[in-house]
Protein backbone atom coordinates (compact mmCIF):
# COMPACT_ATOMS: atom_id res chain seq x y z
CA UNK A 1 0.00 0.00 0.00
CA UNK A 2 1.50 3.71 -0.93
CA UNK A 3 2.75 5.46 2.16
CA UNK A 4 1.45 9.00 1.24
CA UNK A 5 3.10 10.84 3.91
CA UNK A 6 6.41 12.08 3.30
CA UNK A 7 8.99 9.71 4.42
CA UNK A 8 12.13 12.61 4.02
CA UNK A 9 13.10 15.99 4.19
CA UNK A 10 11.58 18.15 1.48
CA UNK A 11 10.94 21.58 -0.01
CA UNK A 12 8.34 20.03 -2.51
CA UNK A 13 4.61 18.80 -1.54
CA UNK A 14 2.56 17.60 -4.37
CA UNK A 15 0.21 19.04 -6.84
CA UNK A 16 -3.06 18.03 -7.12
CA UNK A 17 -4.96 19.05 -10.22
CA UNK A 18 -7.03 17.93 -13.72
CA UNK A 19 -4.51 19.27 -15.95
CA UNK A 20 -0.25 19.19 -14.61
CA UNK A 21 3.23 20.32 -16.36
CA UNK A 22 6.13 19.11 -13.93
CA UNK A 23 9.80 19.74 -15.22
CA UNK A 24 13.09 21.47 -13.76
CA UNK A 25 12.50 25.10 -14.45
CA UNK A 26 9.43 27.21 -13.13
CA UNK A 27 9.58 29.70 -16.58
CA UNK A 28 9.19 26.52 -18.77
CA UNK A 29 6.53 25.05 -16.49
CA UNK A 30 4.65 28.37 -16.66
CA UNK A 31 5.21 28.04 -20.21
CA UNK A 32 3.52 24.70 -20.78
CA UNK A 33 0.59 25.60 -18.03
CA UNK A 34 -0.09 28.45 -20.60
CA UNK A 35 -0.90 26.75 -23.68
CA UNK A 36 -3.32 24.32 -21.43
CA UNK A 37 -5.08 27.70 -20.45
CA UNK A 38 -4.94 28.55 -24.45
CA UNK A 39 -7.04 25.21 -24.72
CA UNK A 40 -4.14 22.66 -25.33
CA UNK A 41 -3.82 19.44 -24.23
CA UNK A 42 -0.83 17.28 -22.35
CA UNK A 43 1.26 17.16 -25.80
CA UNK A 44 0.94 20.92 -26.45
CA UNK A 45 1.59 21.57 -23.02
CA UNK A 46 4.79 19.64 -23.33
CA UNK A 47 5.97 20.96 -26.23
CA UNK A 48 5.68 24.73 -25.06
CA UNK A 49 7.51 23.40 -21.60
CA UNK A 50 10.33 21.88 -23.95
CA UNK A 51 10.81 24.84 -26.47
CA UNK A 52 11.18 27.43 -23.27
CA UNK A 53 13.49 25.07 -21.74
CA UNK A 54 16.28 25.32 -24.39
CA UNK A 55 16.66 29.37 -23.37
CA UNK A 56 15.95 29.23 -19.65
CA UNK A 57 18.07 26.47 -18.83
CA UNK A 58 20.78 26.08 -21.38
CA UNK A 59 23.43 24.57 -19.69
CA UNK A 60 21.10 21.74 -20.19
CA UNK A 61 19.72 21.88 -23.56
CA UNK A 62 19.05 23.60 -26.64
CA UNK A 63 17.84 24.15 -30.06
CA UNK A 64 20.43 21.40 -31.06
CA UNK A 65 19.32 18.88 -28.95
CA UNK A 66 18.11 15.35 -29.14
CA UNK A 67 14.80 14.21 -27.75
CA UNK A 68 12.62 10.80 -27.20
CA UNK A 69 8.94 11.04 -25.81
CA UNK A 70 6.16 8.79 -24.92
CA UNK A 71 2.99 9.78 -25.29
CA UNK A 72 -0.18 8.57 -23.53
CA UNK A 73 -3.05 9.94 -25.77
CA UNK A 74 -5.80 8.72 -23.69
CA UNK A 75 -6.20 5.22 -24.91
CA UNK A 76 -2.93 3.67 -25.95
CA UNK A 77 0.40 4.49 -25.56
CA UNK A 78 2.98 5.94 -28.52
CA UNK A 79 6.98 6.54 -28.35
CA UNK A 80 8.84 8.61 -30.19
CA UNK A 81 12.58 8.46 -31.01
CA UNK A 82 13.86 11.94 -32.37
CA UNK A 83 17.75 11.46 -31.97
CA UNK A 84 20.15 11.94 -34.06
CA UNK A 85 22.65 10.37 -36.65
CA UNK A 86 26.02 10.69 -37.62
CA UNK A 87 27.18 12.93 -39.94
CA UNK A 88 27.81 10.42 -43.30
CA UNK A 89 31.56 11.12 -43.38
CA UNK A 90 32.04 9.87 -39.79
CA UNK A 91 34.21 6.76 -40.30
CA UNK A 92 36.21 5.14 -37.33
CA UNK A 93 39.41 6.05 -39.30
CA UNK A 94 38.07 9.75 -39.01
CA UNK A 95 38.48 9.62 -35.15
CA UNK A 96 42.39 8.12 -34.87
CA UNK A 97 42.79 6.66 -31.60
CA UNK A 98 39.77 8.44 -29.20
CA UNK A 99 36.67 10.21 -29.59
CA UNK A 100 36.32 13.62 -29.12
CA UNK A 101 33.82 14.99 -26.18
CA UNK A 102 33.51 18.37 -27.40
CA UNK A 103 33.47 20.01 -30.17
CA UNK A 104 32.13 19.86 -34.18
CA UNK A 105 33.03 16.36 -34.13
CA UNK A 106 30.65 15.07 -31.61
CA UNK A 107 28.11 16.76 -33.30
CA UNK A 108 25.41 14.17 -34.29
CA UNK A 109 22.06 15.51 -36.45
CA UNK A 110 20.02 17.40 -33.69
CA UNK A 111 16.57 15.63 -33.11
CA UNK A 112 14.53 18.08 -30.76
CA UNK A 113 12.71 20.23 -33.50
CA UNK A 114 12.16 16.96 -35.77
CA UNK A 115 10.12 15.86 -32.16
CA UNK A 116 8.58 19.02 -31.87
CA UNK A 117 7.31 18.89 -35.03
CA UNK A 118 6.19 15.67 -35.29
CA UNK A 119 4.71 15.44 -32.14
CA UNK A 120 2.63 18.68 -32.72
CA UNK A 121 1.45 17.13 -36.10
CA UNK A 122 0.27 14.26 -34.90
CA UNK A 123 -1.42 14.93 -31.51
CA UNK A 124 -1.11 18.58 -31.03
CA UNK A 125 -4.25 20.51 -30.83
CA UNK A 126 -2.77 24.68 -30.91
CA UNK A 127 -1.13 26.01 -33.85
CA UNK A 128 2.43 25.07 -33.90
CA UNK A 129 3.65 28.37 -34.12
CA UNK A 130 2.00 29.71 -31.04
CA UNK A 131 4.15 26.86 -29.21
CA UNK A 132 6.78 29.39 -29.27
CA UNK A 133 5.61 32.06 -27.79
CA UNK A 134 6.81 32.05 -24.47
CA UNK A 135 10.10 31.02 -25.43
CA UNK A 136 10.68 33.52 -28.11
CA UNK A 137 9.91 36.35 -25.57
CA UNK A 138 12.18 34.96 -23.10
CA UNK A 139 14.78 35.00 -25.08
CA UNK A 140 13.94 38.17 -26.89
CA UNK A 141 12.99 39.76 -23.66
CA UNK A 142 15.47 38.48 -21.57
CA UNK A 143 14.58 36.61 -18.06
CA UNK A 144 16.62 36.14 -14.37
CA UNK A 145 18.72 33.43 -14.28
CA UNK A 146 18.10 31.28 -11.29
CA UNK A 147 20.84 30.08 -8.60
CA UNK A 148 21.16 26.99 -9.98
CA UNK A 149 21.77 27.27 -13.89
CA UNK A 150 24.24 30.22 -12.75
CA UNK A 151 26.62 28.12 -10.62
CA UNK A 152 26.35 25.14 -13.22
CA UNK A 153 26.76 27.30 -16.23
CA UNK A 154 29.93 29.11 -14.14
CA UNK A 155 31.22 25.46 -13.72
CA UNK A 156 31.23 24.65 -17.79
CA UNK A 157 33.32 28.33 -18.38
CA UNK A 158 36.86 26.89 -18.24
CA UNK A 159 36.43 24.03 -20.43
CA UNK A 160 33.78 25.67 -22.93
CA UNK A 161 35.05 28.96 -23.49
CA UNK A 162 37.51 28.39 -26.22
CA UNK A 163 34.26 26.64 -28.71
CA UNK A 164 33.63 28.21 -31.52
CA UNK A 165 30.60 30.27 -30.88
CA UNK A 166 30.35 29.82 -27.18
CA UNK A 167 31.57 32.55 -25.53
CA UNK A 168 29.54 35.29 -27.58
CA UNK A 169 26.41 33.26 -26.81
CA UNK A 170 26.84 32.48 -23.09
CA UNK A 171 29.47 34.95 -21.82
CA UNK A 172 27.77 38.55 -21.77
CA UNK A 173 30.69 40.57 -20.29
CA UNK A 174 32.98 37.53 -20.51
CA UNK A 175 31.35 35.38 -17.60
CA UNK A 176 28.27 33.59 -16.78
CA UNK A 177 24.90 35.18 -15.63
CA UNK A 178 24.44 36.02 -11.87
CA UNK A 179 22.41 34.69 -10.37
CA UNK A 180 18.88 36.46 -10.62
CA UNK A 181 20.62 38.91 -13.81
CA UNK A 182 18.67 39.10 -16.70
CA UNK A 183 20.10 37.04 -19.80
CA UNK A 184 19.09 38.01 -23.63
CA UNK A 185 19.68 35.57 -26.32
CA UNK A 186 18.10 36.95 -29.37
CA UNK A 187 19.67 34.76 -32.03
CA UNK A 188 18.24 32.31 -30.68
CA UNK A 189 14.52 34.52 -30.49
CA UNK A 190 14.74 34.95 -34.68
CA UNK A 191 16.02 30.84 -34.72
CA UNK A 192 12.85 29.55 -33.09
CA UNK A 193 10.47 31.92 -34.75
CA UNK A 194 12.11 30.67 -38.01
CA UNK A 195 11.54 27.32 -36.93
CA UNK A 196 7.71 28.11 -35.91
CA UNK A 197 6.97 29.44 -38.95
CA UNK A 198 8.19 26.92 -41.41
CA UNK A 199 7.64 23.77 -39.43
CA UNK A 200 11.01 22.93 -38.99
CA UNK A 201 12.13 23.27 -42.87
CA UNK A 202 14.16 25.99 -42.01
CA UNK A 203 16.57 23.92 -39.83
CA UNK A 204 16.90 20.60 -41.50
CA UNK A 205 16.46 22.24 -45.27
CA UNK A 206 16.78 26.00 -44.96
CA UNK A 207 18.66 28.59 -44.04
CA UNK A 208 19.32 27.37 -40.33
CA UNK A 209 20.66 24.27 -42.00
CA UNK A 210 22.78 26.61 -44.40
CA UNK A 211 24.54 28.24 -41.39
CA UNK A 212 25.24 25.13 -39.61
CA UNK A 213 27.08 23.85 -43.10
CA UNK A 214 28.94 26.80 -43.24
CA UNK A 215 30.14 26.99 -39.52
CA UNK A 216 30.67 23.01 -39.17
CA UNK A 217 33.08 23.44 -42.65
CA UNK A 218 34.60 26.40 -40.78
CA UNK A 219 35.55 24.74 -38.30
CA UNK A 220 36.81 21.54 -40.11
CA UNK A 221 33.63 19.44 -39.09
CA UNK A 222 31.43 16.92 -41.07
CA UNK A 223 28.19 18.02 -40.84
CA UNK A 224 26.49 18.98 -44.27
CA UNK A 225 23.13 20.05 -44.98
CA UNK A 226 22.52 16.41 -46.86
CA UNK A 227 22.84 14.97 -42.98
CA UNK A 228 20.16 17.09 -41.71
CA UNK A 229 17.81 16.89 -44.33
CA UNK A 230 18.02 13.16 -44.19
CA UNK A 231 17.15 13.38 -41.06
CA UNK A 232 13.35 11.47 -39.75
CA UNK A 233 12.10 11.26 -35.96
CA UNK A 234 11.30 7.46 -35.99
CA UNK A 235 7.88 6.40 -34.09
CA UNK A 236 8.83 2.96 -32.19
CA UNK A 237 7.22 0.20 -30.00
CA UNK A 238 8.71 0.65 -25.56
CA UNK A 239 10.24 -2.39 -24.47
CA UNK A 240 8.96 -3.10 -21.07
CA UNK A 241 9.58 -4.93 -17.94
CA UNK A 242 6.93 -6.06 -15.27
CA UNK A 243 7.47 -5.51 -11.41
CA UNK A 244 5.97 -6.24 -8.79
CA UNK A 245 2.52 -5.79 -10.93
CA UNK A 246 3.69 -2.80 -12.20
CA UNK A 247 5.18 -2.39 -15.81
CA UNK A 248 7.60 0.16 -16.49
CA UNK A 249 7.71 1.23 -20.40
CA UNK A 250 11.01 2.79 -22.00
CA UNK A 251 12.44 3.54 -25.30
CA UNK A 252 14.35 0.85 -27.18
CA UNK A 253 17.87 1.31 -28.02
CA UNK A 254 19.92 2.97 -29.09
CA UNK A 255 18.70 4.02 -25.84
CA UNK A 256 19.55 3.04 -21.73
CA UNK A 257 16.17 2.34 -21.04
CA UNK A 258 16.83 -0.74 -21.32
CA UNK A 259 19.26 -0.77 -18.34
CA UNK A 260 16.75 -0.03 -15.74
CA UNK A 261 14.59 -2.77 -17.48
CA UNK A 262 17.51 -5.41 -16.79
CA UNK A 263 18.06 -4.13 -13.31
CA UNK A 264 14.29 -4.50 -12.43
CA UNK A 265 14.39 -8.21 -14.12
CA UNK A 266 17.20 -8.85 -11.89
CA UNK A 267 15.65 -7.60 -8.57
CA UNK A 268 12.53 -9.63 -9.67
CA UNK A 269 14.38 -12.56 -8.61
CA UNK A 270 14.80 -10.98 -5.13
CA UNK A 271 12.23 -10.28 -1.59
CA UNK A 272 13.70 -6.65 -1.62
CA UNK A 273 11.06 -5.82 0.63
CA UNK A 274 12.20 -8.57 3.32
CA UNK A 275 15.12 -5.78 3.99
CA UNK A 276 14.60 -2.62 5.36
CA UNK A 277 14.62 0.25 3.41
CA UNK A 278 18.02 2.28 2.62
CA UNK A 279 19.66 -0.46 4.56
CA UNK A 280 22.72 -2.10 3.57
CA UNK A 281 21.48 -5.38 2.19
CA UNK A 282 18.19 -3.58 0.46
CA UNK A 283 20.63 -0.89 -1.08
CA UNK A 284 23.28 -3.76 -1.95
CA UNK A 285 21.21 -5.74 -3.84
CA UNK A 286 20.28 -2.66 -5.95
CA UNK A 287 23.63 -2.00 -6.44
CA UNK A 288 25.15 -5.05 -7.65
CA UNK A 289 21.72 -5.76 -10.11
CA UNK A 290 22.59 -2.09 -11.62
CA UNK A 291 26.27 -2.86 -12.42
CA UNK A 292 25.21 -6.36 -14.03
CA UNK A 293 22.93 -4.51 -16.66
CA UNK A 294 25.12 -1.54 -17.35
CA UNK A 295 27.89 -4.34 -17.87
CA UNK A 296 25.37 -5.46 -20.59
CA UNK A 297 24.31 -2.49 -21.71
CA UNK A 298 27.67 -1.19 -22.37
CA UNK A 299 28.71 -4.42 -24.25
CA UNK A 300 25.94 -5.02 -25.89
CA UNK A 301 23.36 -1.68 -26.86
CA UNK A 302 23.46 0.18 -29.83
CA UNK A 303 21.82 1.59 -32.66
CA UNK A 304 19.16 -1.33 -33.01
CA UNK A 305 20.06 -2.35 -37.01
CA UNK A 306 23.95 -2.66 -35.59
CA UNK A 307 22.82 -5.24 -32.65
CA UNK A 308 23.65 -8.57 -32.45
CA UNK A 309 20.26 -9.62 -31.28
CA UNK A 310 17.17 -8.17 -30.56
CA UNK A 311 17.08 -6.27 -27.14
CA UNK A 312 14.26 -8.26 -26.12
CA UNK A 313 17.25 -11.07 -25.42
CA UNK A 314 18.11 -9.24 -22.73
CA UNK A 315 14.71 -9.11 -20.71
CA UNK A 316 14.47 -13.17 -20.95
CA UNK A 317 13.68 -14.24 -17.72
CA UNK A 318 16.03 -17.22 -17.76
CA UNK A 319 18.93 -15.15 -18.81
CA UNK A 320 18.24 -12.72 -15.89
CA UNK A 321 17.51 -15.08 -13.64
CA UNK A 322 20.87 -16.10 -14.16
CA UNK A 323 22.60 -13.11 -13.62
CA UNK A 324 20.82 -12.62 -10.96
CA UNK A 325 23.01 -15.84 -9.26
CA UNK A 326 25.94 -14.08 -9.53
CA UNK A 327 24.95 -11.39 -7.23
CA UNK A 328 26.07 -12.12 -3.70
CA UNK A 329 25.05 -10.61 -0.89
CA UNK A 330 28.44 -10.88 0.90
CA UNK A 331 30.47 -8.57 -1.55
CA UNK A 332 30.65 -6.00 -4.08
CA UNK A 333 31.66 -7.46 -7.66
CA UNK A 334 33.11 -6.08 -10.64
CA UNK A 335 30.75 -7.98 -13.27
CA UNK A 336 31.68 -8.61 -16.78
CA UNK A 337 28.71 -8.62 -19.26
CA UNK A 338 26.86 -11.89 -19.89
CA UNK A 339 25.67 -13.51 -23.33
CA UNK A 340 22.17 -14.02 -23.71
CA UNK A 341 20.55 -16.41 -25.28
CA UNK A 342 20.25 -16.57 -29.33
CA UNK A 343 17.24 -16.58 -31.36
CA UNK A 344 24.06 17.93 -18.64
CA UNK A 345 19.46 17.15 -19.98
CA UNK A 346 16.13 18.52 -19.80
CA UNK A 347 12.79 15.97 -18.54
CA UNK A 348 9.50 17.27 -18.02
CA UNK A 349 5.81 15.56 -17.71
CA UNK A 350 2.57 16.76 -18.90
CA UNK A 351 -1.31 15.19 -18.23
CA UNK A 352 -4.16 16.77 -18.98
CA UNK A 353 -8.04 16.24 -17.99
CA UNK A 354 -9.07 14.18 -20.67
CA UNK A 355 -6.31 11.56 -19.81
CA UNK A 356 -3.33 12.55 -21.98
CA UNK A 357 0.11 12.22 -20.34
CA UNK A 358 3.58 13.02 -22.07
CA UNK A 359 7.17 11.96 -20.81
CA UNK A 360 9.42 13.80 -22.54
CA UNK A 361 13.29 14.45 -22.18
CA UNK A 362 15.66 16.84 -24.71
CA UNK A 363 19.51 16.54 -23.86
CA UNK A 364 22.52 18.45 -25.01
CA UNK A 365 24.34 15.68 -22.87
CA UNK A 366 27.31 16.94 -21.31
CA UNK A 367 26.81 20.62 -19.83
CA UNK A 368 26.08 23.13 -23.10
CA UNK A 369 26.86 19.74 -25.17
CA UNK A 370 29.31 20.23 -27.94
CA UNK A 371 30.44 23.80 -26.74
CA UNK A 372 29.61 24.90 -30.19
CA UNK A 373 27.47 27.73 -30.95
CA UNK A 374 26.51 28.35 -34.79
CA UNK A 375 27.18 32.43 -35.07
CA UNK A 376 24.29 34.40 -35.99
CA UNK A 377 21.35 32.06 -34.88
CA UNK A 378 22.02 30.94 -30.95
CA UNK A 379 21.57 27.42 -31.67
CA UNK A 380 24.27 25.17 -29.31
CA UNK A 381 25.03 21.91 -30.18
CA UNK A 382 25.09 18.66 -28.66
CA UNK A 383 27.43 16.26 -28.35
CA UNK A 384 26.00 12.74 -28.82
CA UNK A 385 28.46 11.35 -30.86
CA UNK A 386 30.63 11.13 -27.75
CA UNK A 387 28.68 8.24 -26.79
CA UNK A 388 29.99 6.28 -29.63
CA UNK A 389 33.18 3.84 -29.25
CA UNK A 390 35.83 3.02 -31.67
CA UNK A 391 36.23 -0.66 -30.73
CA UNK A 392 36.25 -2.93 -33.65
CA UNK A 393 33.31 -5.33 -33.96
CA UNK A 394 31.74 -3.57 -31.67
CA UNK A 395 27.37 -2.51 -32.33
CA UNK A 396 28.33 0.73 -30.91
CA UNK A 397 31.05 1.36 -33.33
CA UNK A 398 30.93 4.92 -34.85
CA UNK A 399 29.67 4.62 -38.72
CA UNK A 400 28.13 7.17 -41.03
CA UNK A 401 24.37 7.73 -40.96
CA UNK A 402 23.98 5.79 -37.15
CA UNK A 403 22.82 7.02 -33.54
CA UNK A 404 24.99 6.47 -30.72
CA UNK A 405 24.33 4.99 -27.74
CA UNK A 406 21.85 7.50 -26.01
CA UNK A 407 21.29 7.98 -22.27
CA UNK A 408 18.32 10.50 -22.26
CA UNK A 409 15.40 8.29 -21.57
CA UNK A 410 11.99 9.13 -20.76
CA UNK A 411 9.80 6.48 -18.78
CA UNK A 412 6.02 5.33 -18.39
CA UNK A 413 4.47 3.30 -15.70
CA UNK A 414 1.32 1.29 -16.28
CA UNK A 415 -1.37 -1.01 -14.65
CA UNK A 416 -2.73 -3.95 -16.06
CA UNK A 417 -2.29 -2.30 -19.71
CA UNK A 418 -3.77 1.65 -18.04
CA UNK A 419 -1.68 4.57 -17.30
CA UNK A 420 -0.18 5.08 -13.65
CA UNK A 421 2.66 7.87 -14.14
CA UNK A 422 5.06 9.28 -15.80
CA UNK A 423 8.88 8.86 -14.70
CA UNK A 424 11.66 10.17 -15.74
CA UNK A 425 15.28 11.20 -14.23
CA UNK A 426 17.81 13.04 -15.90
CA UNK A 427 21.71 12.94 -15.17
CA UNK A 428 23.59 11.21 -17.75
CA UNK A 429 24.07 7.47 -16.70
CA UNK A 430 22.30 8.35 -13.82
CA UNK A 431 19.08 8.23 -15.18
CA UNK A 432 18.59 4.81 -15.95
CA UNK A 433 19.49 3.94 -12.45
CA UNK A 434 17.22 6.20 -10.84
CA UNK A 435 14.61 4.98 -12.74
CA UNK A 436 15.20 1.48 -11.07
CA UNK A 437 15.94 3.20 -7.74
CA UNK A 438 11.94 5.15 -8.28
CA UNK A 439 10.62 1.94 -9.12
CA UNK A 440 12.27 -0.13 -6.20
CA UNK A 441 10.82 2.41 -3.56
CA UNK A 442 7.51 2.83 -5.27
CA UNK A 443 6.99 -0.94 -5.37
CA UNK A 444 8.45 -2.58 -3.08
CA UNK A 445 8.64 0.05 -0.39
CA UNK A 446 5.09 1.73 -1.14
CA UNK A 447 6.48 4.87 -0.97
CA UNK A 448 4.29 7.80 -2.65
CA UNK A 449 6.11 9.09 -6.07
CA UNK A 450 7.64 12.41 -3.90
CA UNK A 451 9.02 10.38 -1.29
CA UNK A 452 10.26 8.59 -4.21
CA UNK A 453 11.84 11.61 -5.79
CA UNK A 454 13.04 12.71 -2.12
CA UNK A 455 15.11 9.66 -0.95
CA UNK A 456 18.94 9.28 -0.95
CA UNK A 457 19.91 7.72 -4.54
CA UNK A 458 23.29 5.98 -5.26
CA UNK A 459 25.22 6.76 -8.09
CA UNK A 460 27.52 3.52 -10.07
CA UNK A 461 30.69 5.61 -11.20
CA UNK A 462 32.90 2.89 -12.50
CA UNK A 463 33.68 -0.87 -11.12
CA UNK A 464 33.26 -1.02 -7.38
CA UNK A 465 33.20 2.77 -7.26
CA UNK A 466 29.60 4.31 -5.93
CA UNK A 467 28.63 8.08 -5.20
CA UNK A 468 26.45 7.88 -2.07
CA UNK A 469 23.55 10.79 -1.35
CA UNK A 470 23.55 12.29 2.39
CA UNK A 471 20.71 10.72 2.82
CA UNK A 472 21.76 6.88 3.97
CA UNK A 473 22.82 6.47 7.31
CA UNK A 474 26.39 5.68 8.53
CA UNK A 475 25.81 2.15 9.53
CA UNK A 476 24.78 1.34 5.94
CA UNK A 477 27.64 3.25 4.96
CA UNK A 478 30.08 1.58 6.60
CA UNK A 479 28.37 -1.87 5.91
CA UNK A 480 28.58 -1.07 2.32
CA UNK A 481 32.38 -0.28 2.09
CA UNK A 482 32.96 -3.54 4.49
CA UNK A 483 31.28 -5.19 1.43
CA UNK A 484 33.82 -4.06 -0.97
CA UNK A 485 31.90 -0.95 -2.38
CA UNK A 486 34.14 1.78 -2.69
CA UNK A 487 32.49 5.44 -1.52
CA UNK A 488 34.10 7.43 -3.77
CA UNK A 489 33.31 11.18 -3.09
CA UNK A 490 31.31 13.58 -5.33
CA UNK A 491 32.69 16.44 -6.29
CA UNK A 492 30.39 19.72 -7.33
CA UNK A 493 29.62 18.32 -10.99
CA UNK A 494 27.34 19.24 -13.78
CA UNK A 495 25.25 15.82 -13.86
CA UNK A 496 25.38 14.55 -9.74
CA UNK A 497 22.38 12.64 -8.70
CA UNK A 498 19.62 13.46 -11.50
CA UNK A 499 16.29 15.51 -11.08
CA UNK A 500 13.33 13.76 -11.03
CA UNK A 501 9.79 14.13 -12.24
CA UNK A 502 6.44 12.22 -11.58
CA UNK A 503 2.68 13.06 -12.88
CA UNK A 504 0.54 9.95 -11.50
CA UNK A 505 -2.92 9.41 -12.54
CA UNK A 506 -5.60 9.68 -9.68
CA UNK A 507 -9.18 9.04 -9.39
CA UNK A 508 -9.98 12.28 -10.44
CA UNK A 509 -7.14 14.44 -11.73
CA UNK A 510 -3.14 14.13 -11.49
CA UNK A 511 -0.82 14.38 -8.63
CA UNK A 512 2.78 16.40 -9.57
CA UNK A 513 6.09 15.65 -7.90
CA UNK A 514 9.15 16.99 -8.25
CA UNK A 515 12.60 17.32 -7.32
CA UNK A 516 14.24 19.55 -4.61
CA UNK A 517 17.47 18.50 -6.21
CA UNK A 518 17.07 21.39 -8.53
CA UNK A 519 14.72 24.39 -9.56
CA UNK A 520 11.98 21.60 -10.29
CA UNK A 521 8.09 22.74 -10.05
CA UNK A 522 4.96 20.95 -10.81
CA UNK A 523 2.20 23.45 -11.61
CA UNK A 524 -1.75 22.56 -11.85
CA UNK A 525 -3.89 24.11 -13.77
Amino acid sequence: MTQWTSSYPTFHRPTFARNVVSTSQPLAAQAGIRALAAGGNAIDAALATAIALTIVEPISNGIGSDAFAIVWDGERMHALNASGRAPAAWTPERFGAKLPVRGWDTVTVPGAVSAWVTLSERFGALPFAALFDAAVAYARDGFPVSEFVSRRWDLQLPELKDQPGFAHAFMPGGRAPRAGEGFRFPEAARSLERIAATRGEAFYRGELAERLEAHSAACGGAMKRADLAAHAADWVTPIAMDYRGHTLHEIPPNGQGIVALIALGILANFDVAAHAVDSADSVHLQIEATKLALADAFRHVADAPAMEFPPERLLDPGYLKSRAALIDMRRAQDFGHGAPPRGGTVYLAAADAAGRMVSFIQSNYLGFGSGVVVPGTGISLQNRGAGFVLTPGHPNRVAPGKRPFQTIIPGFVTRDGAPVMTLGLMGGTMQAQGHAQLMVRMADYGQSPQSAIDGPRFRIVQGLSVNFEGGFGEATLAELARRGHRIAALGEAYMDFGCAQIIRRMEDGCMGCCDMRRDSISIGL
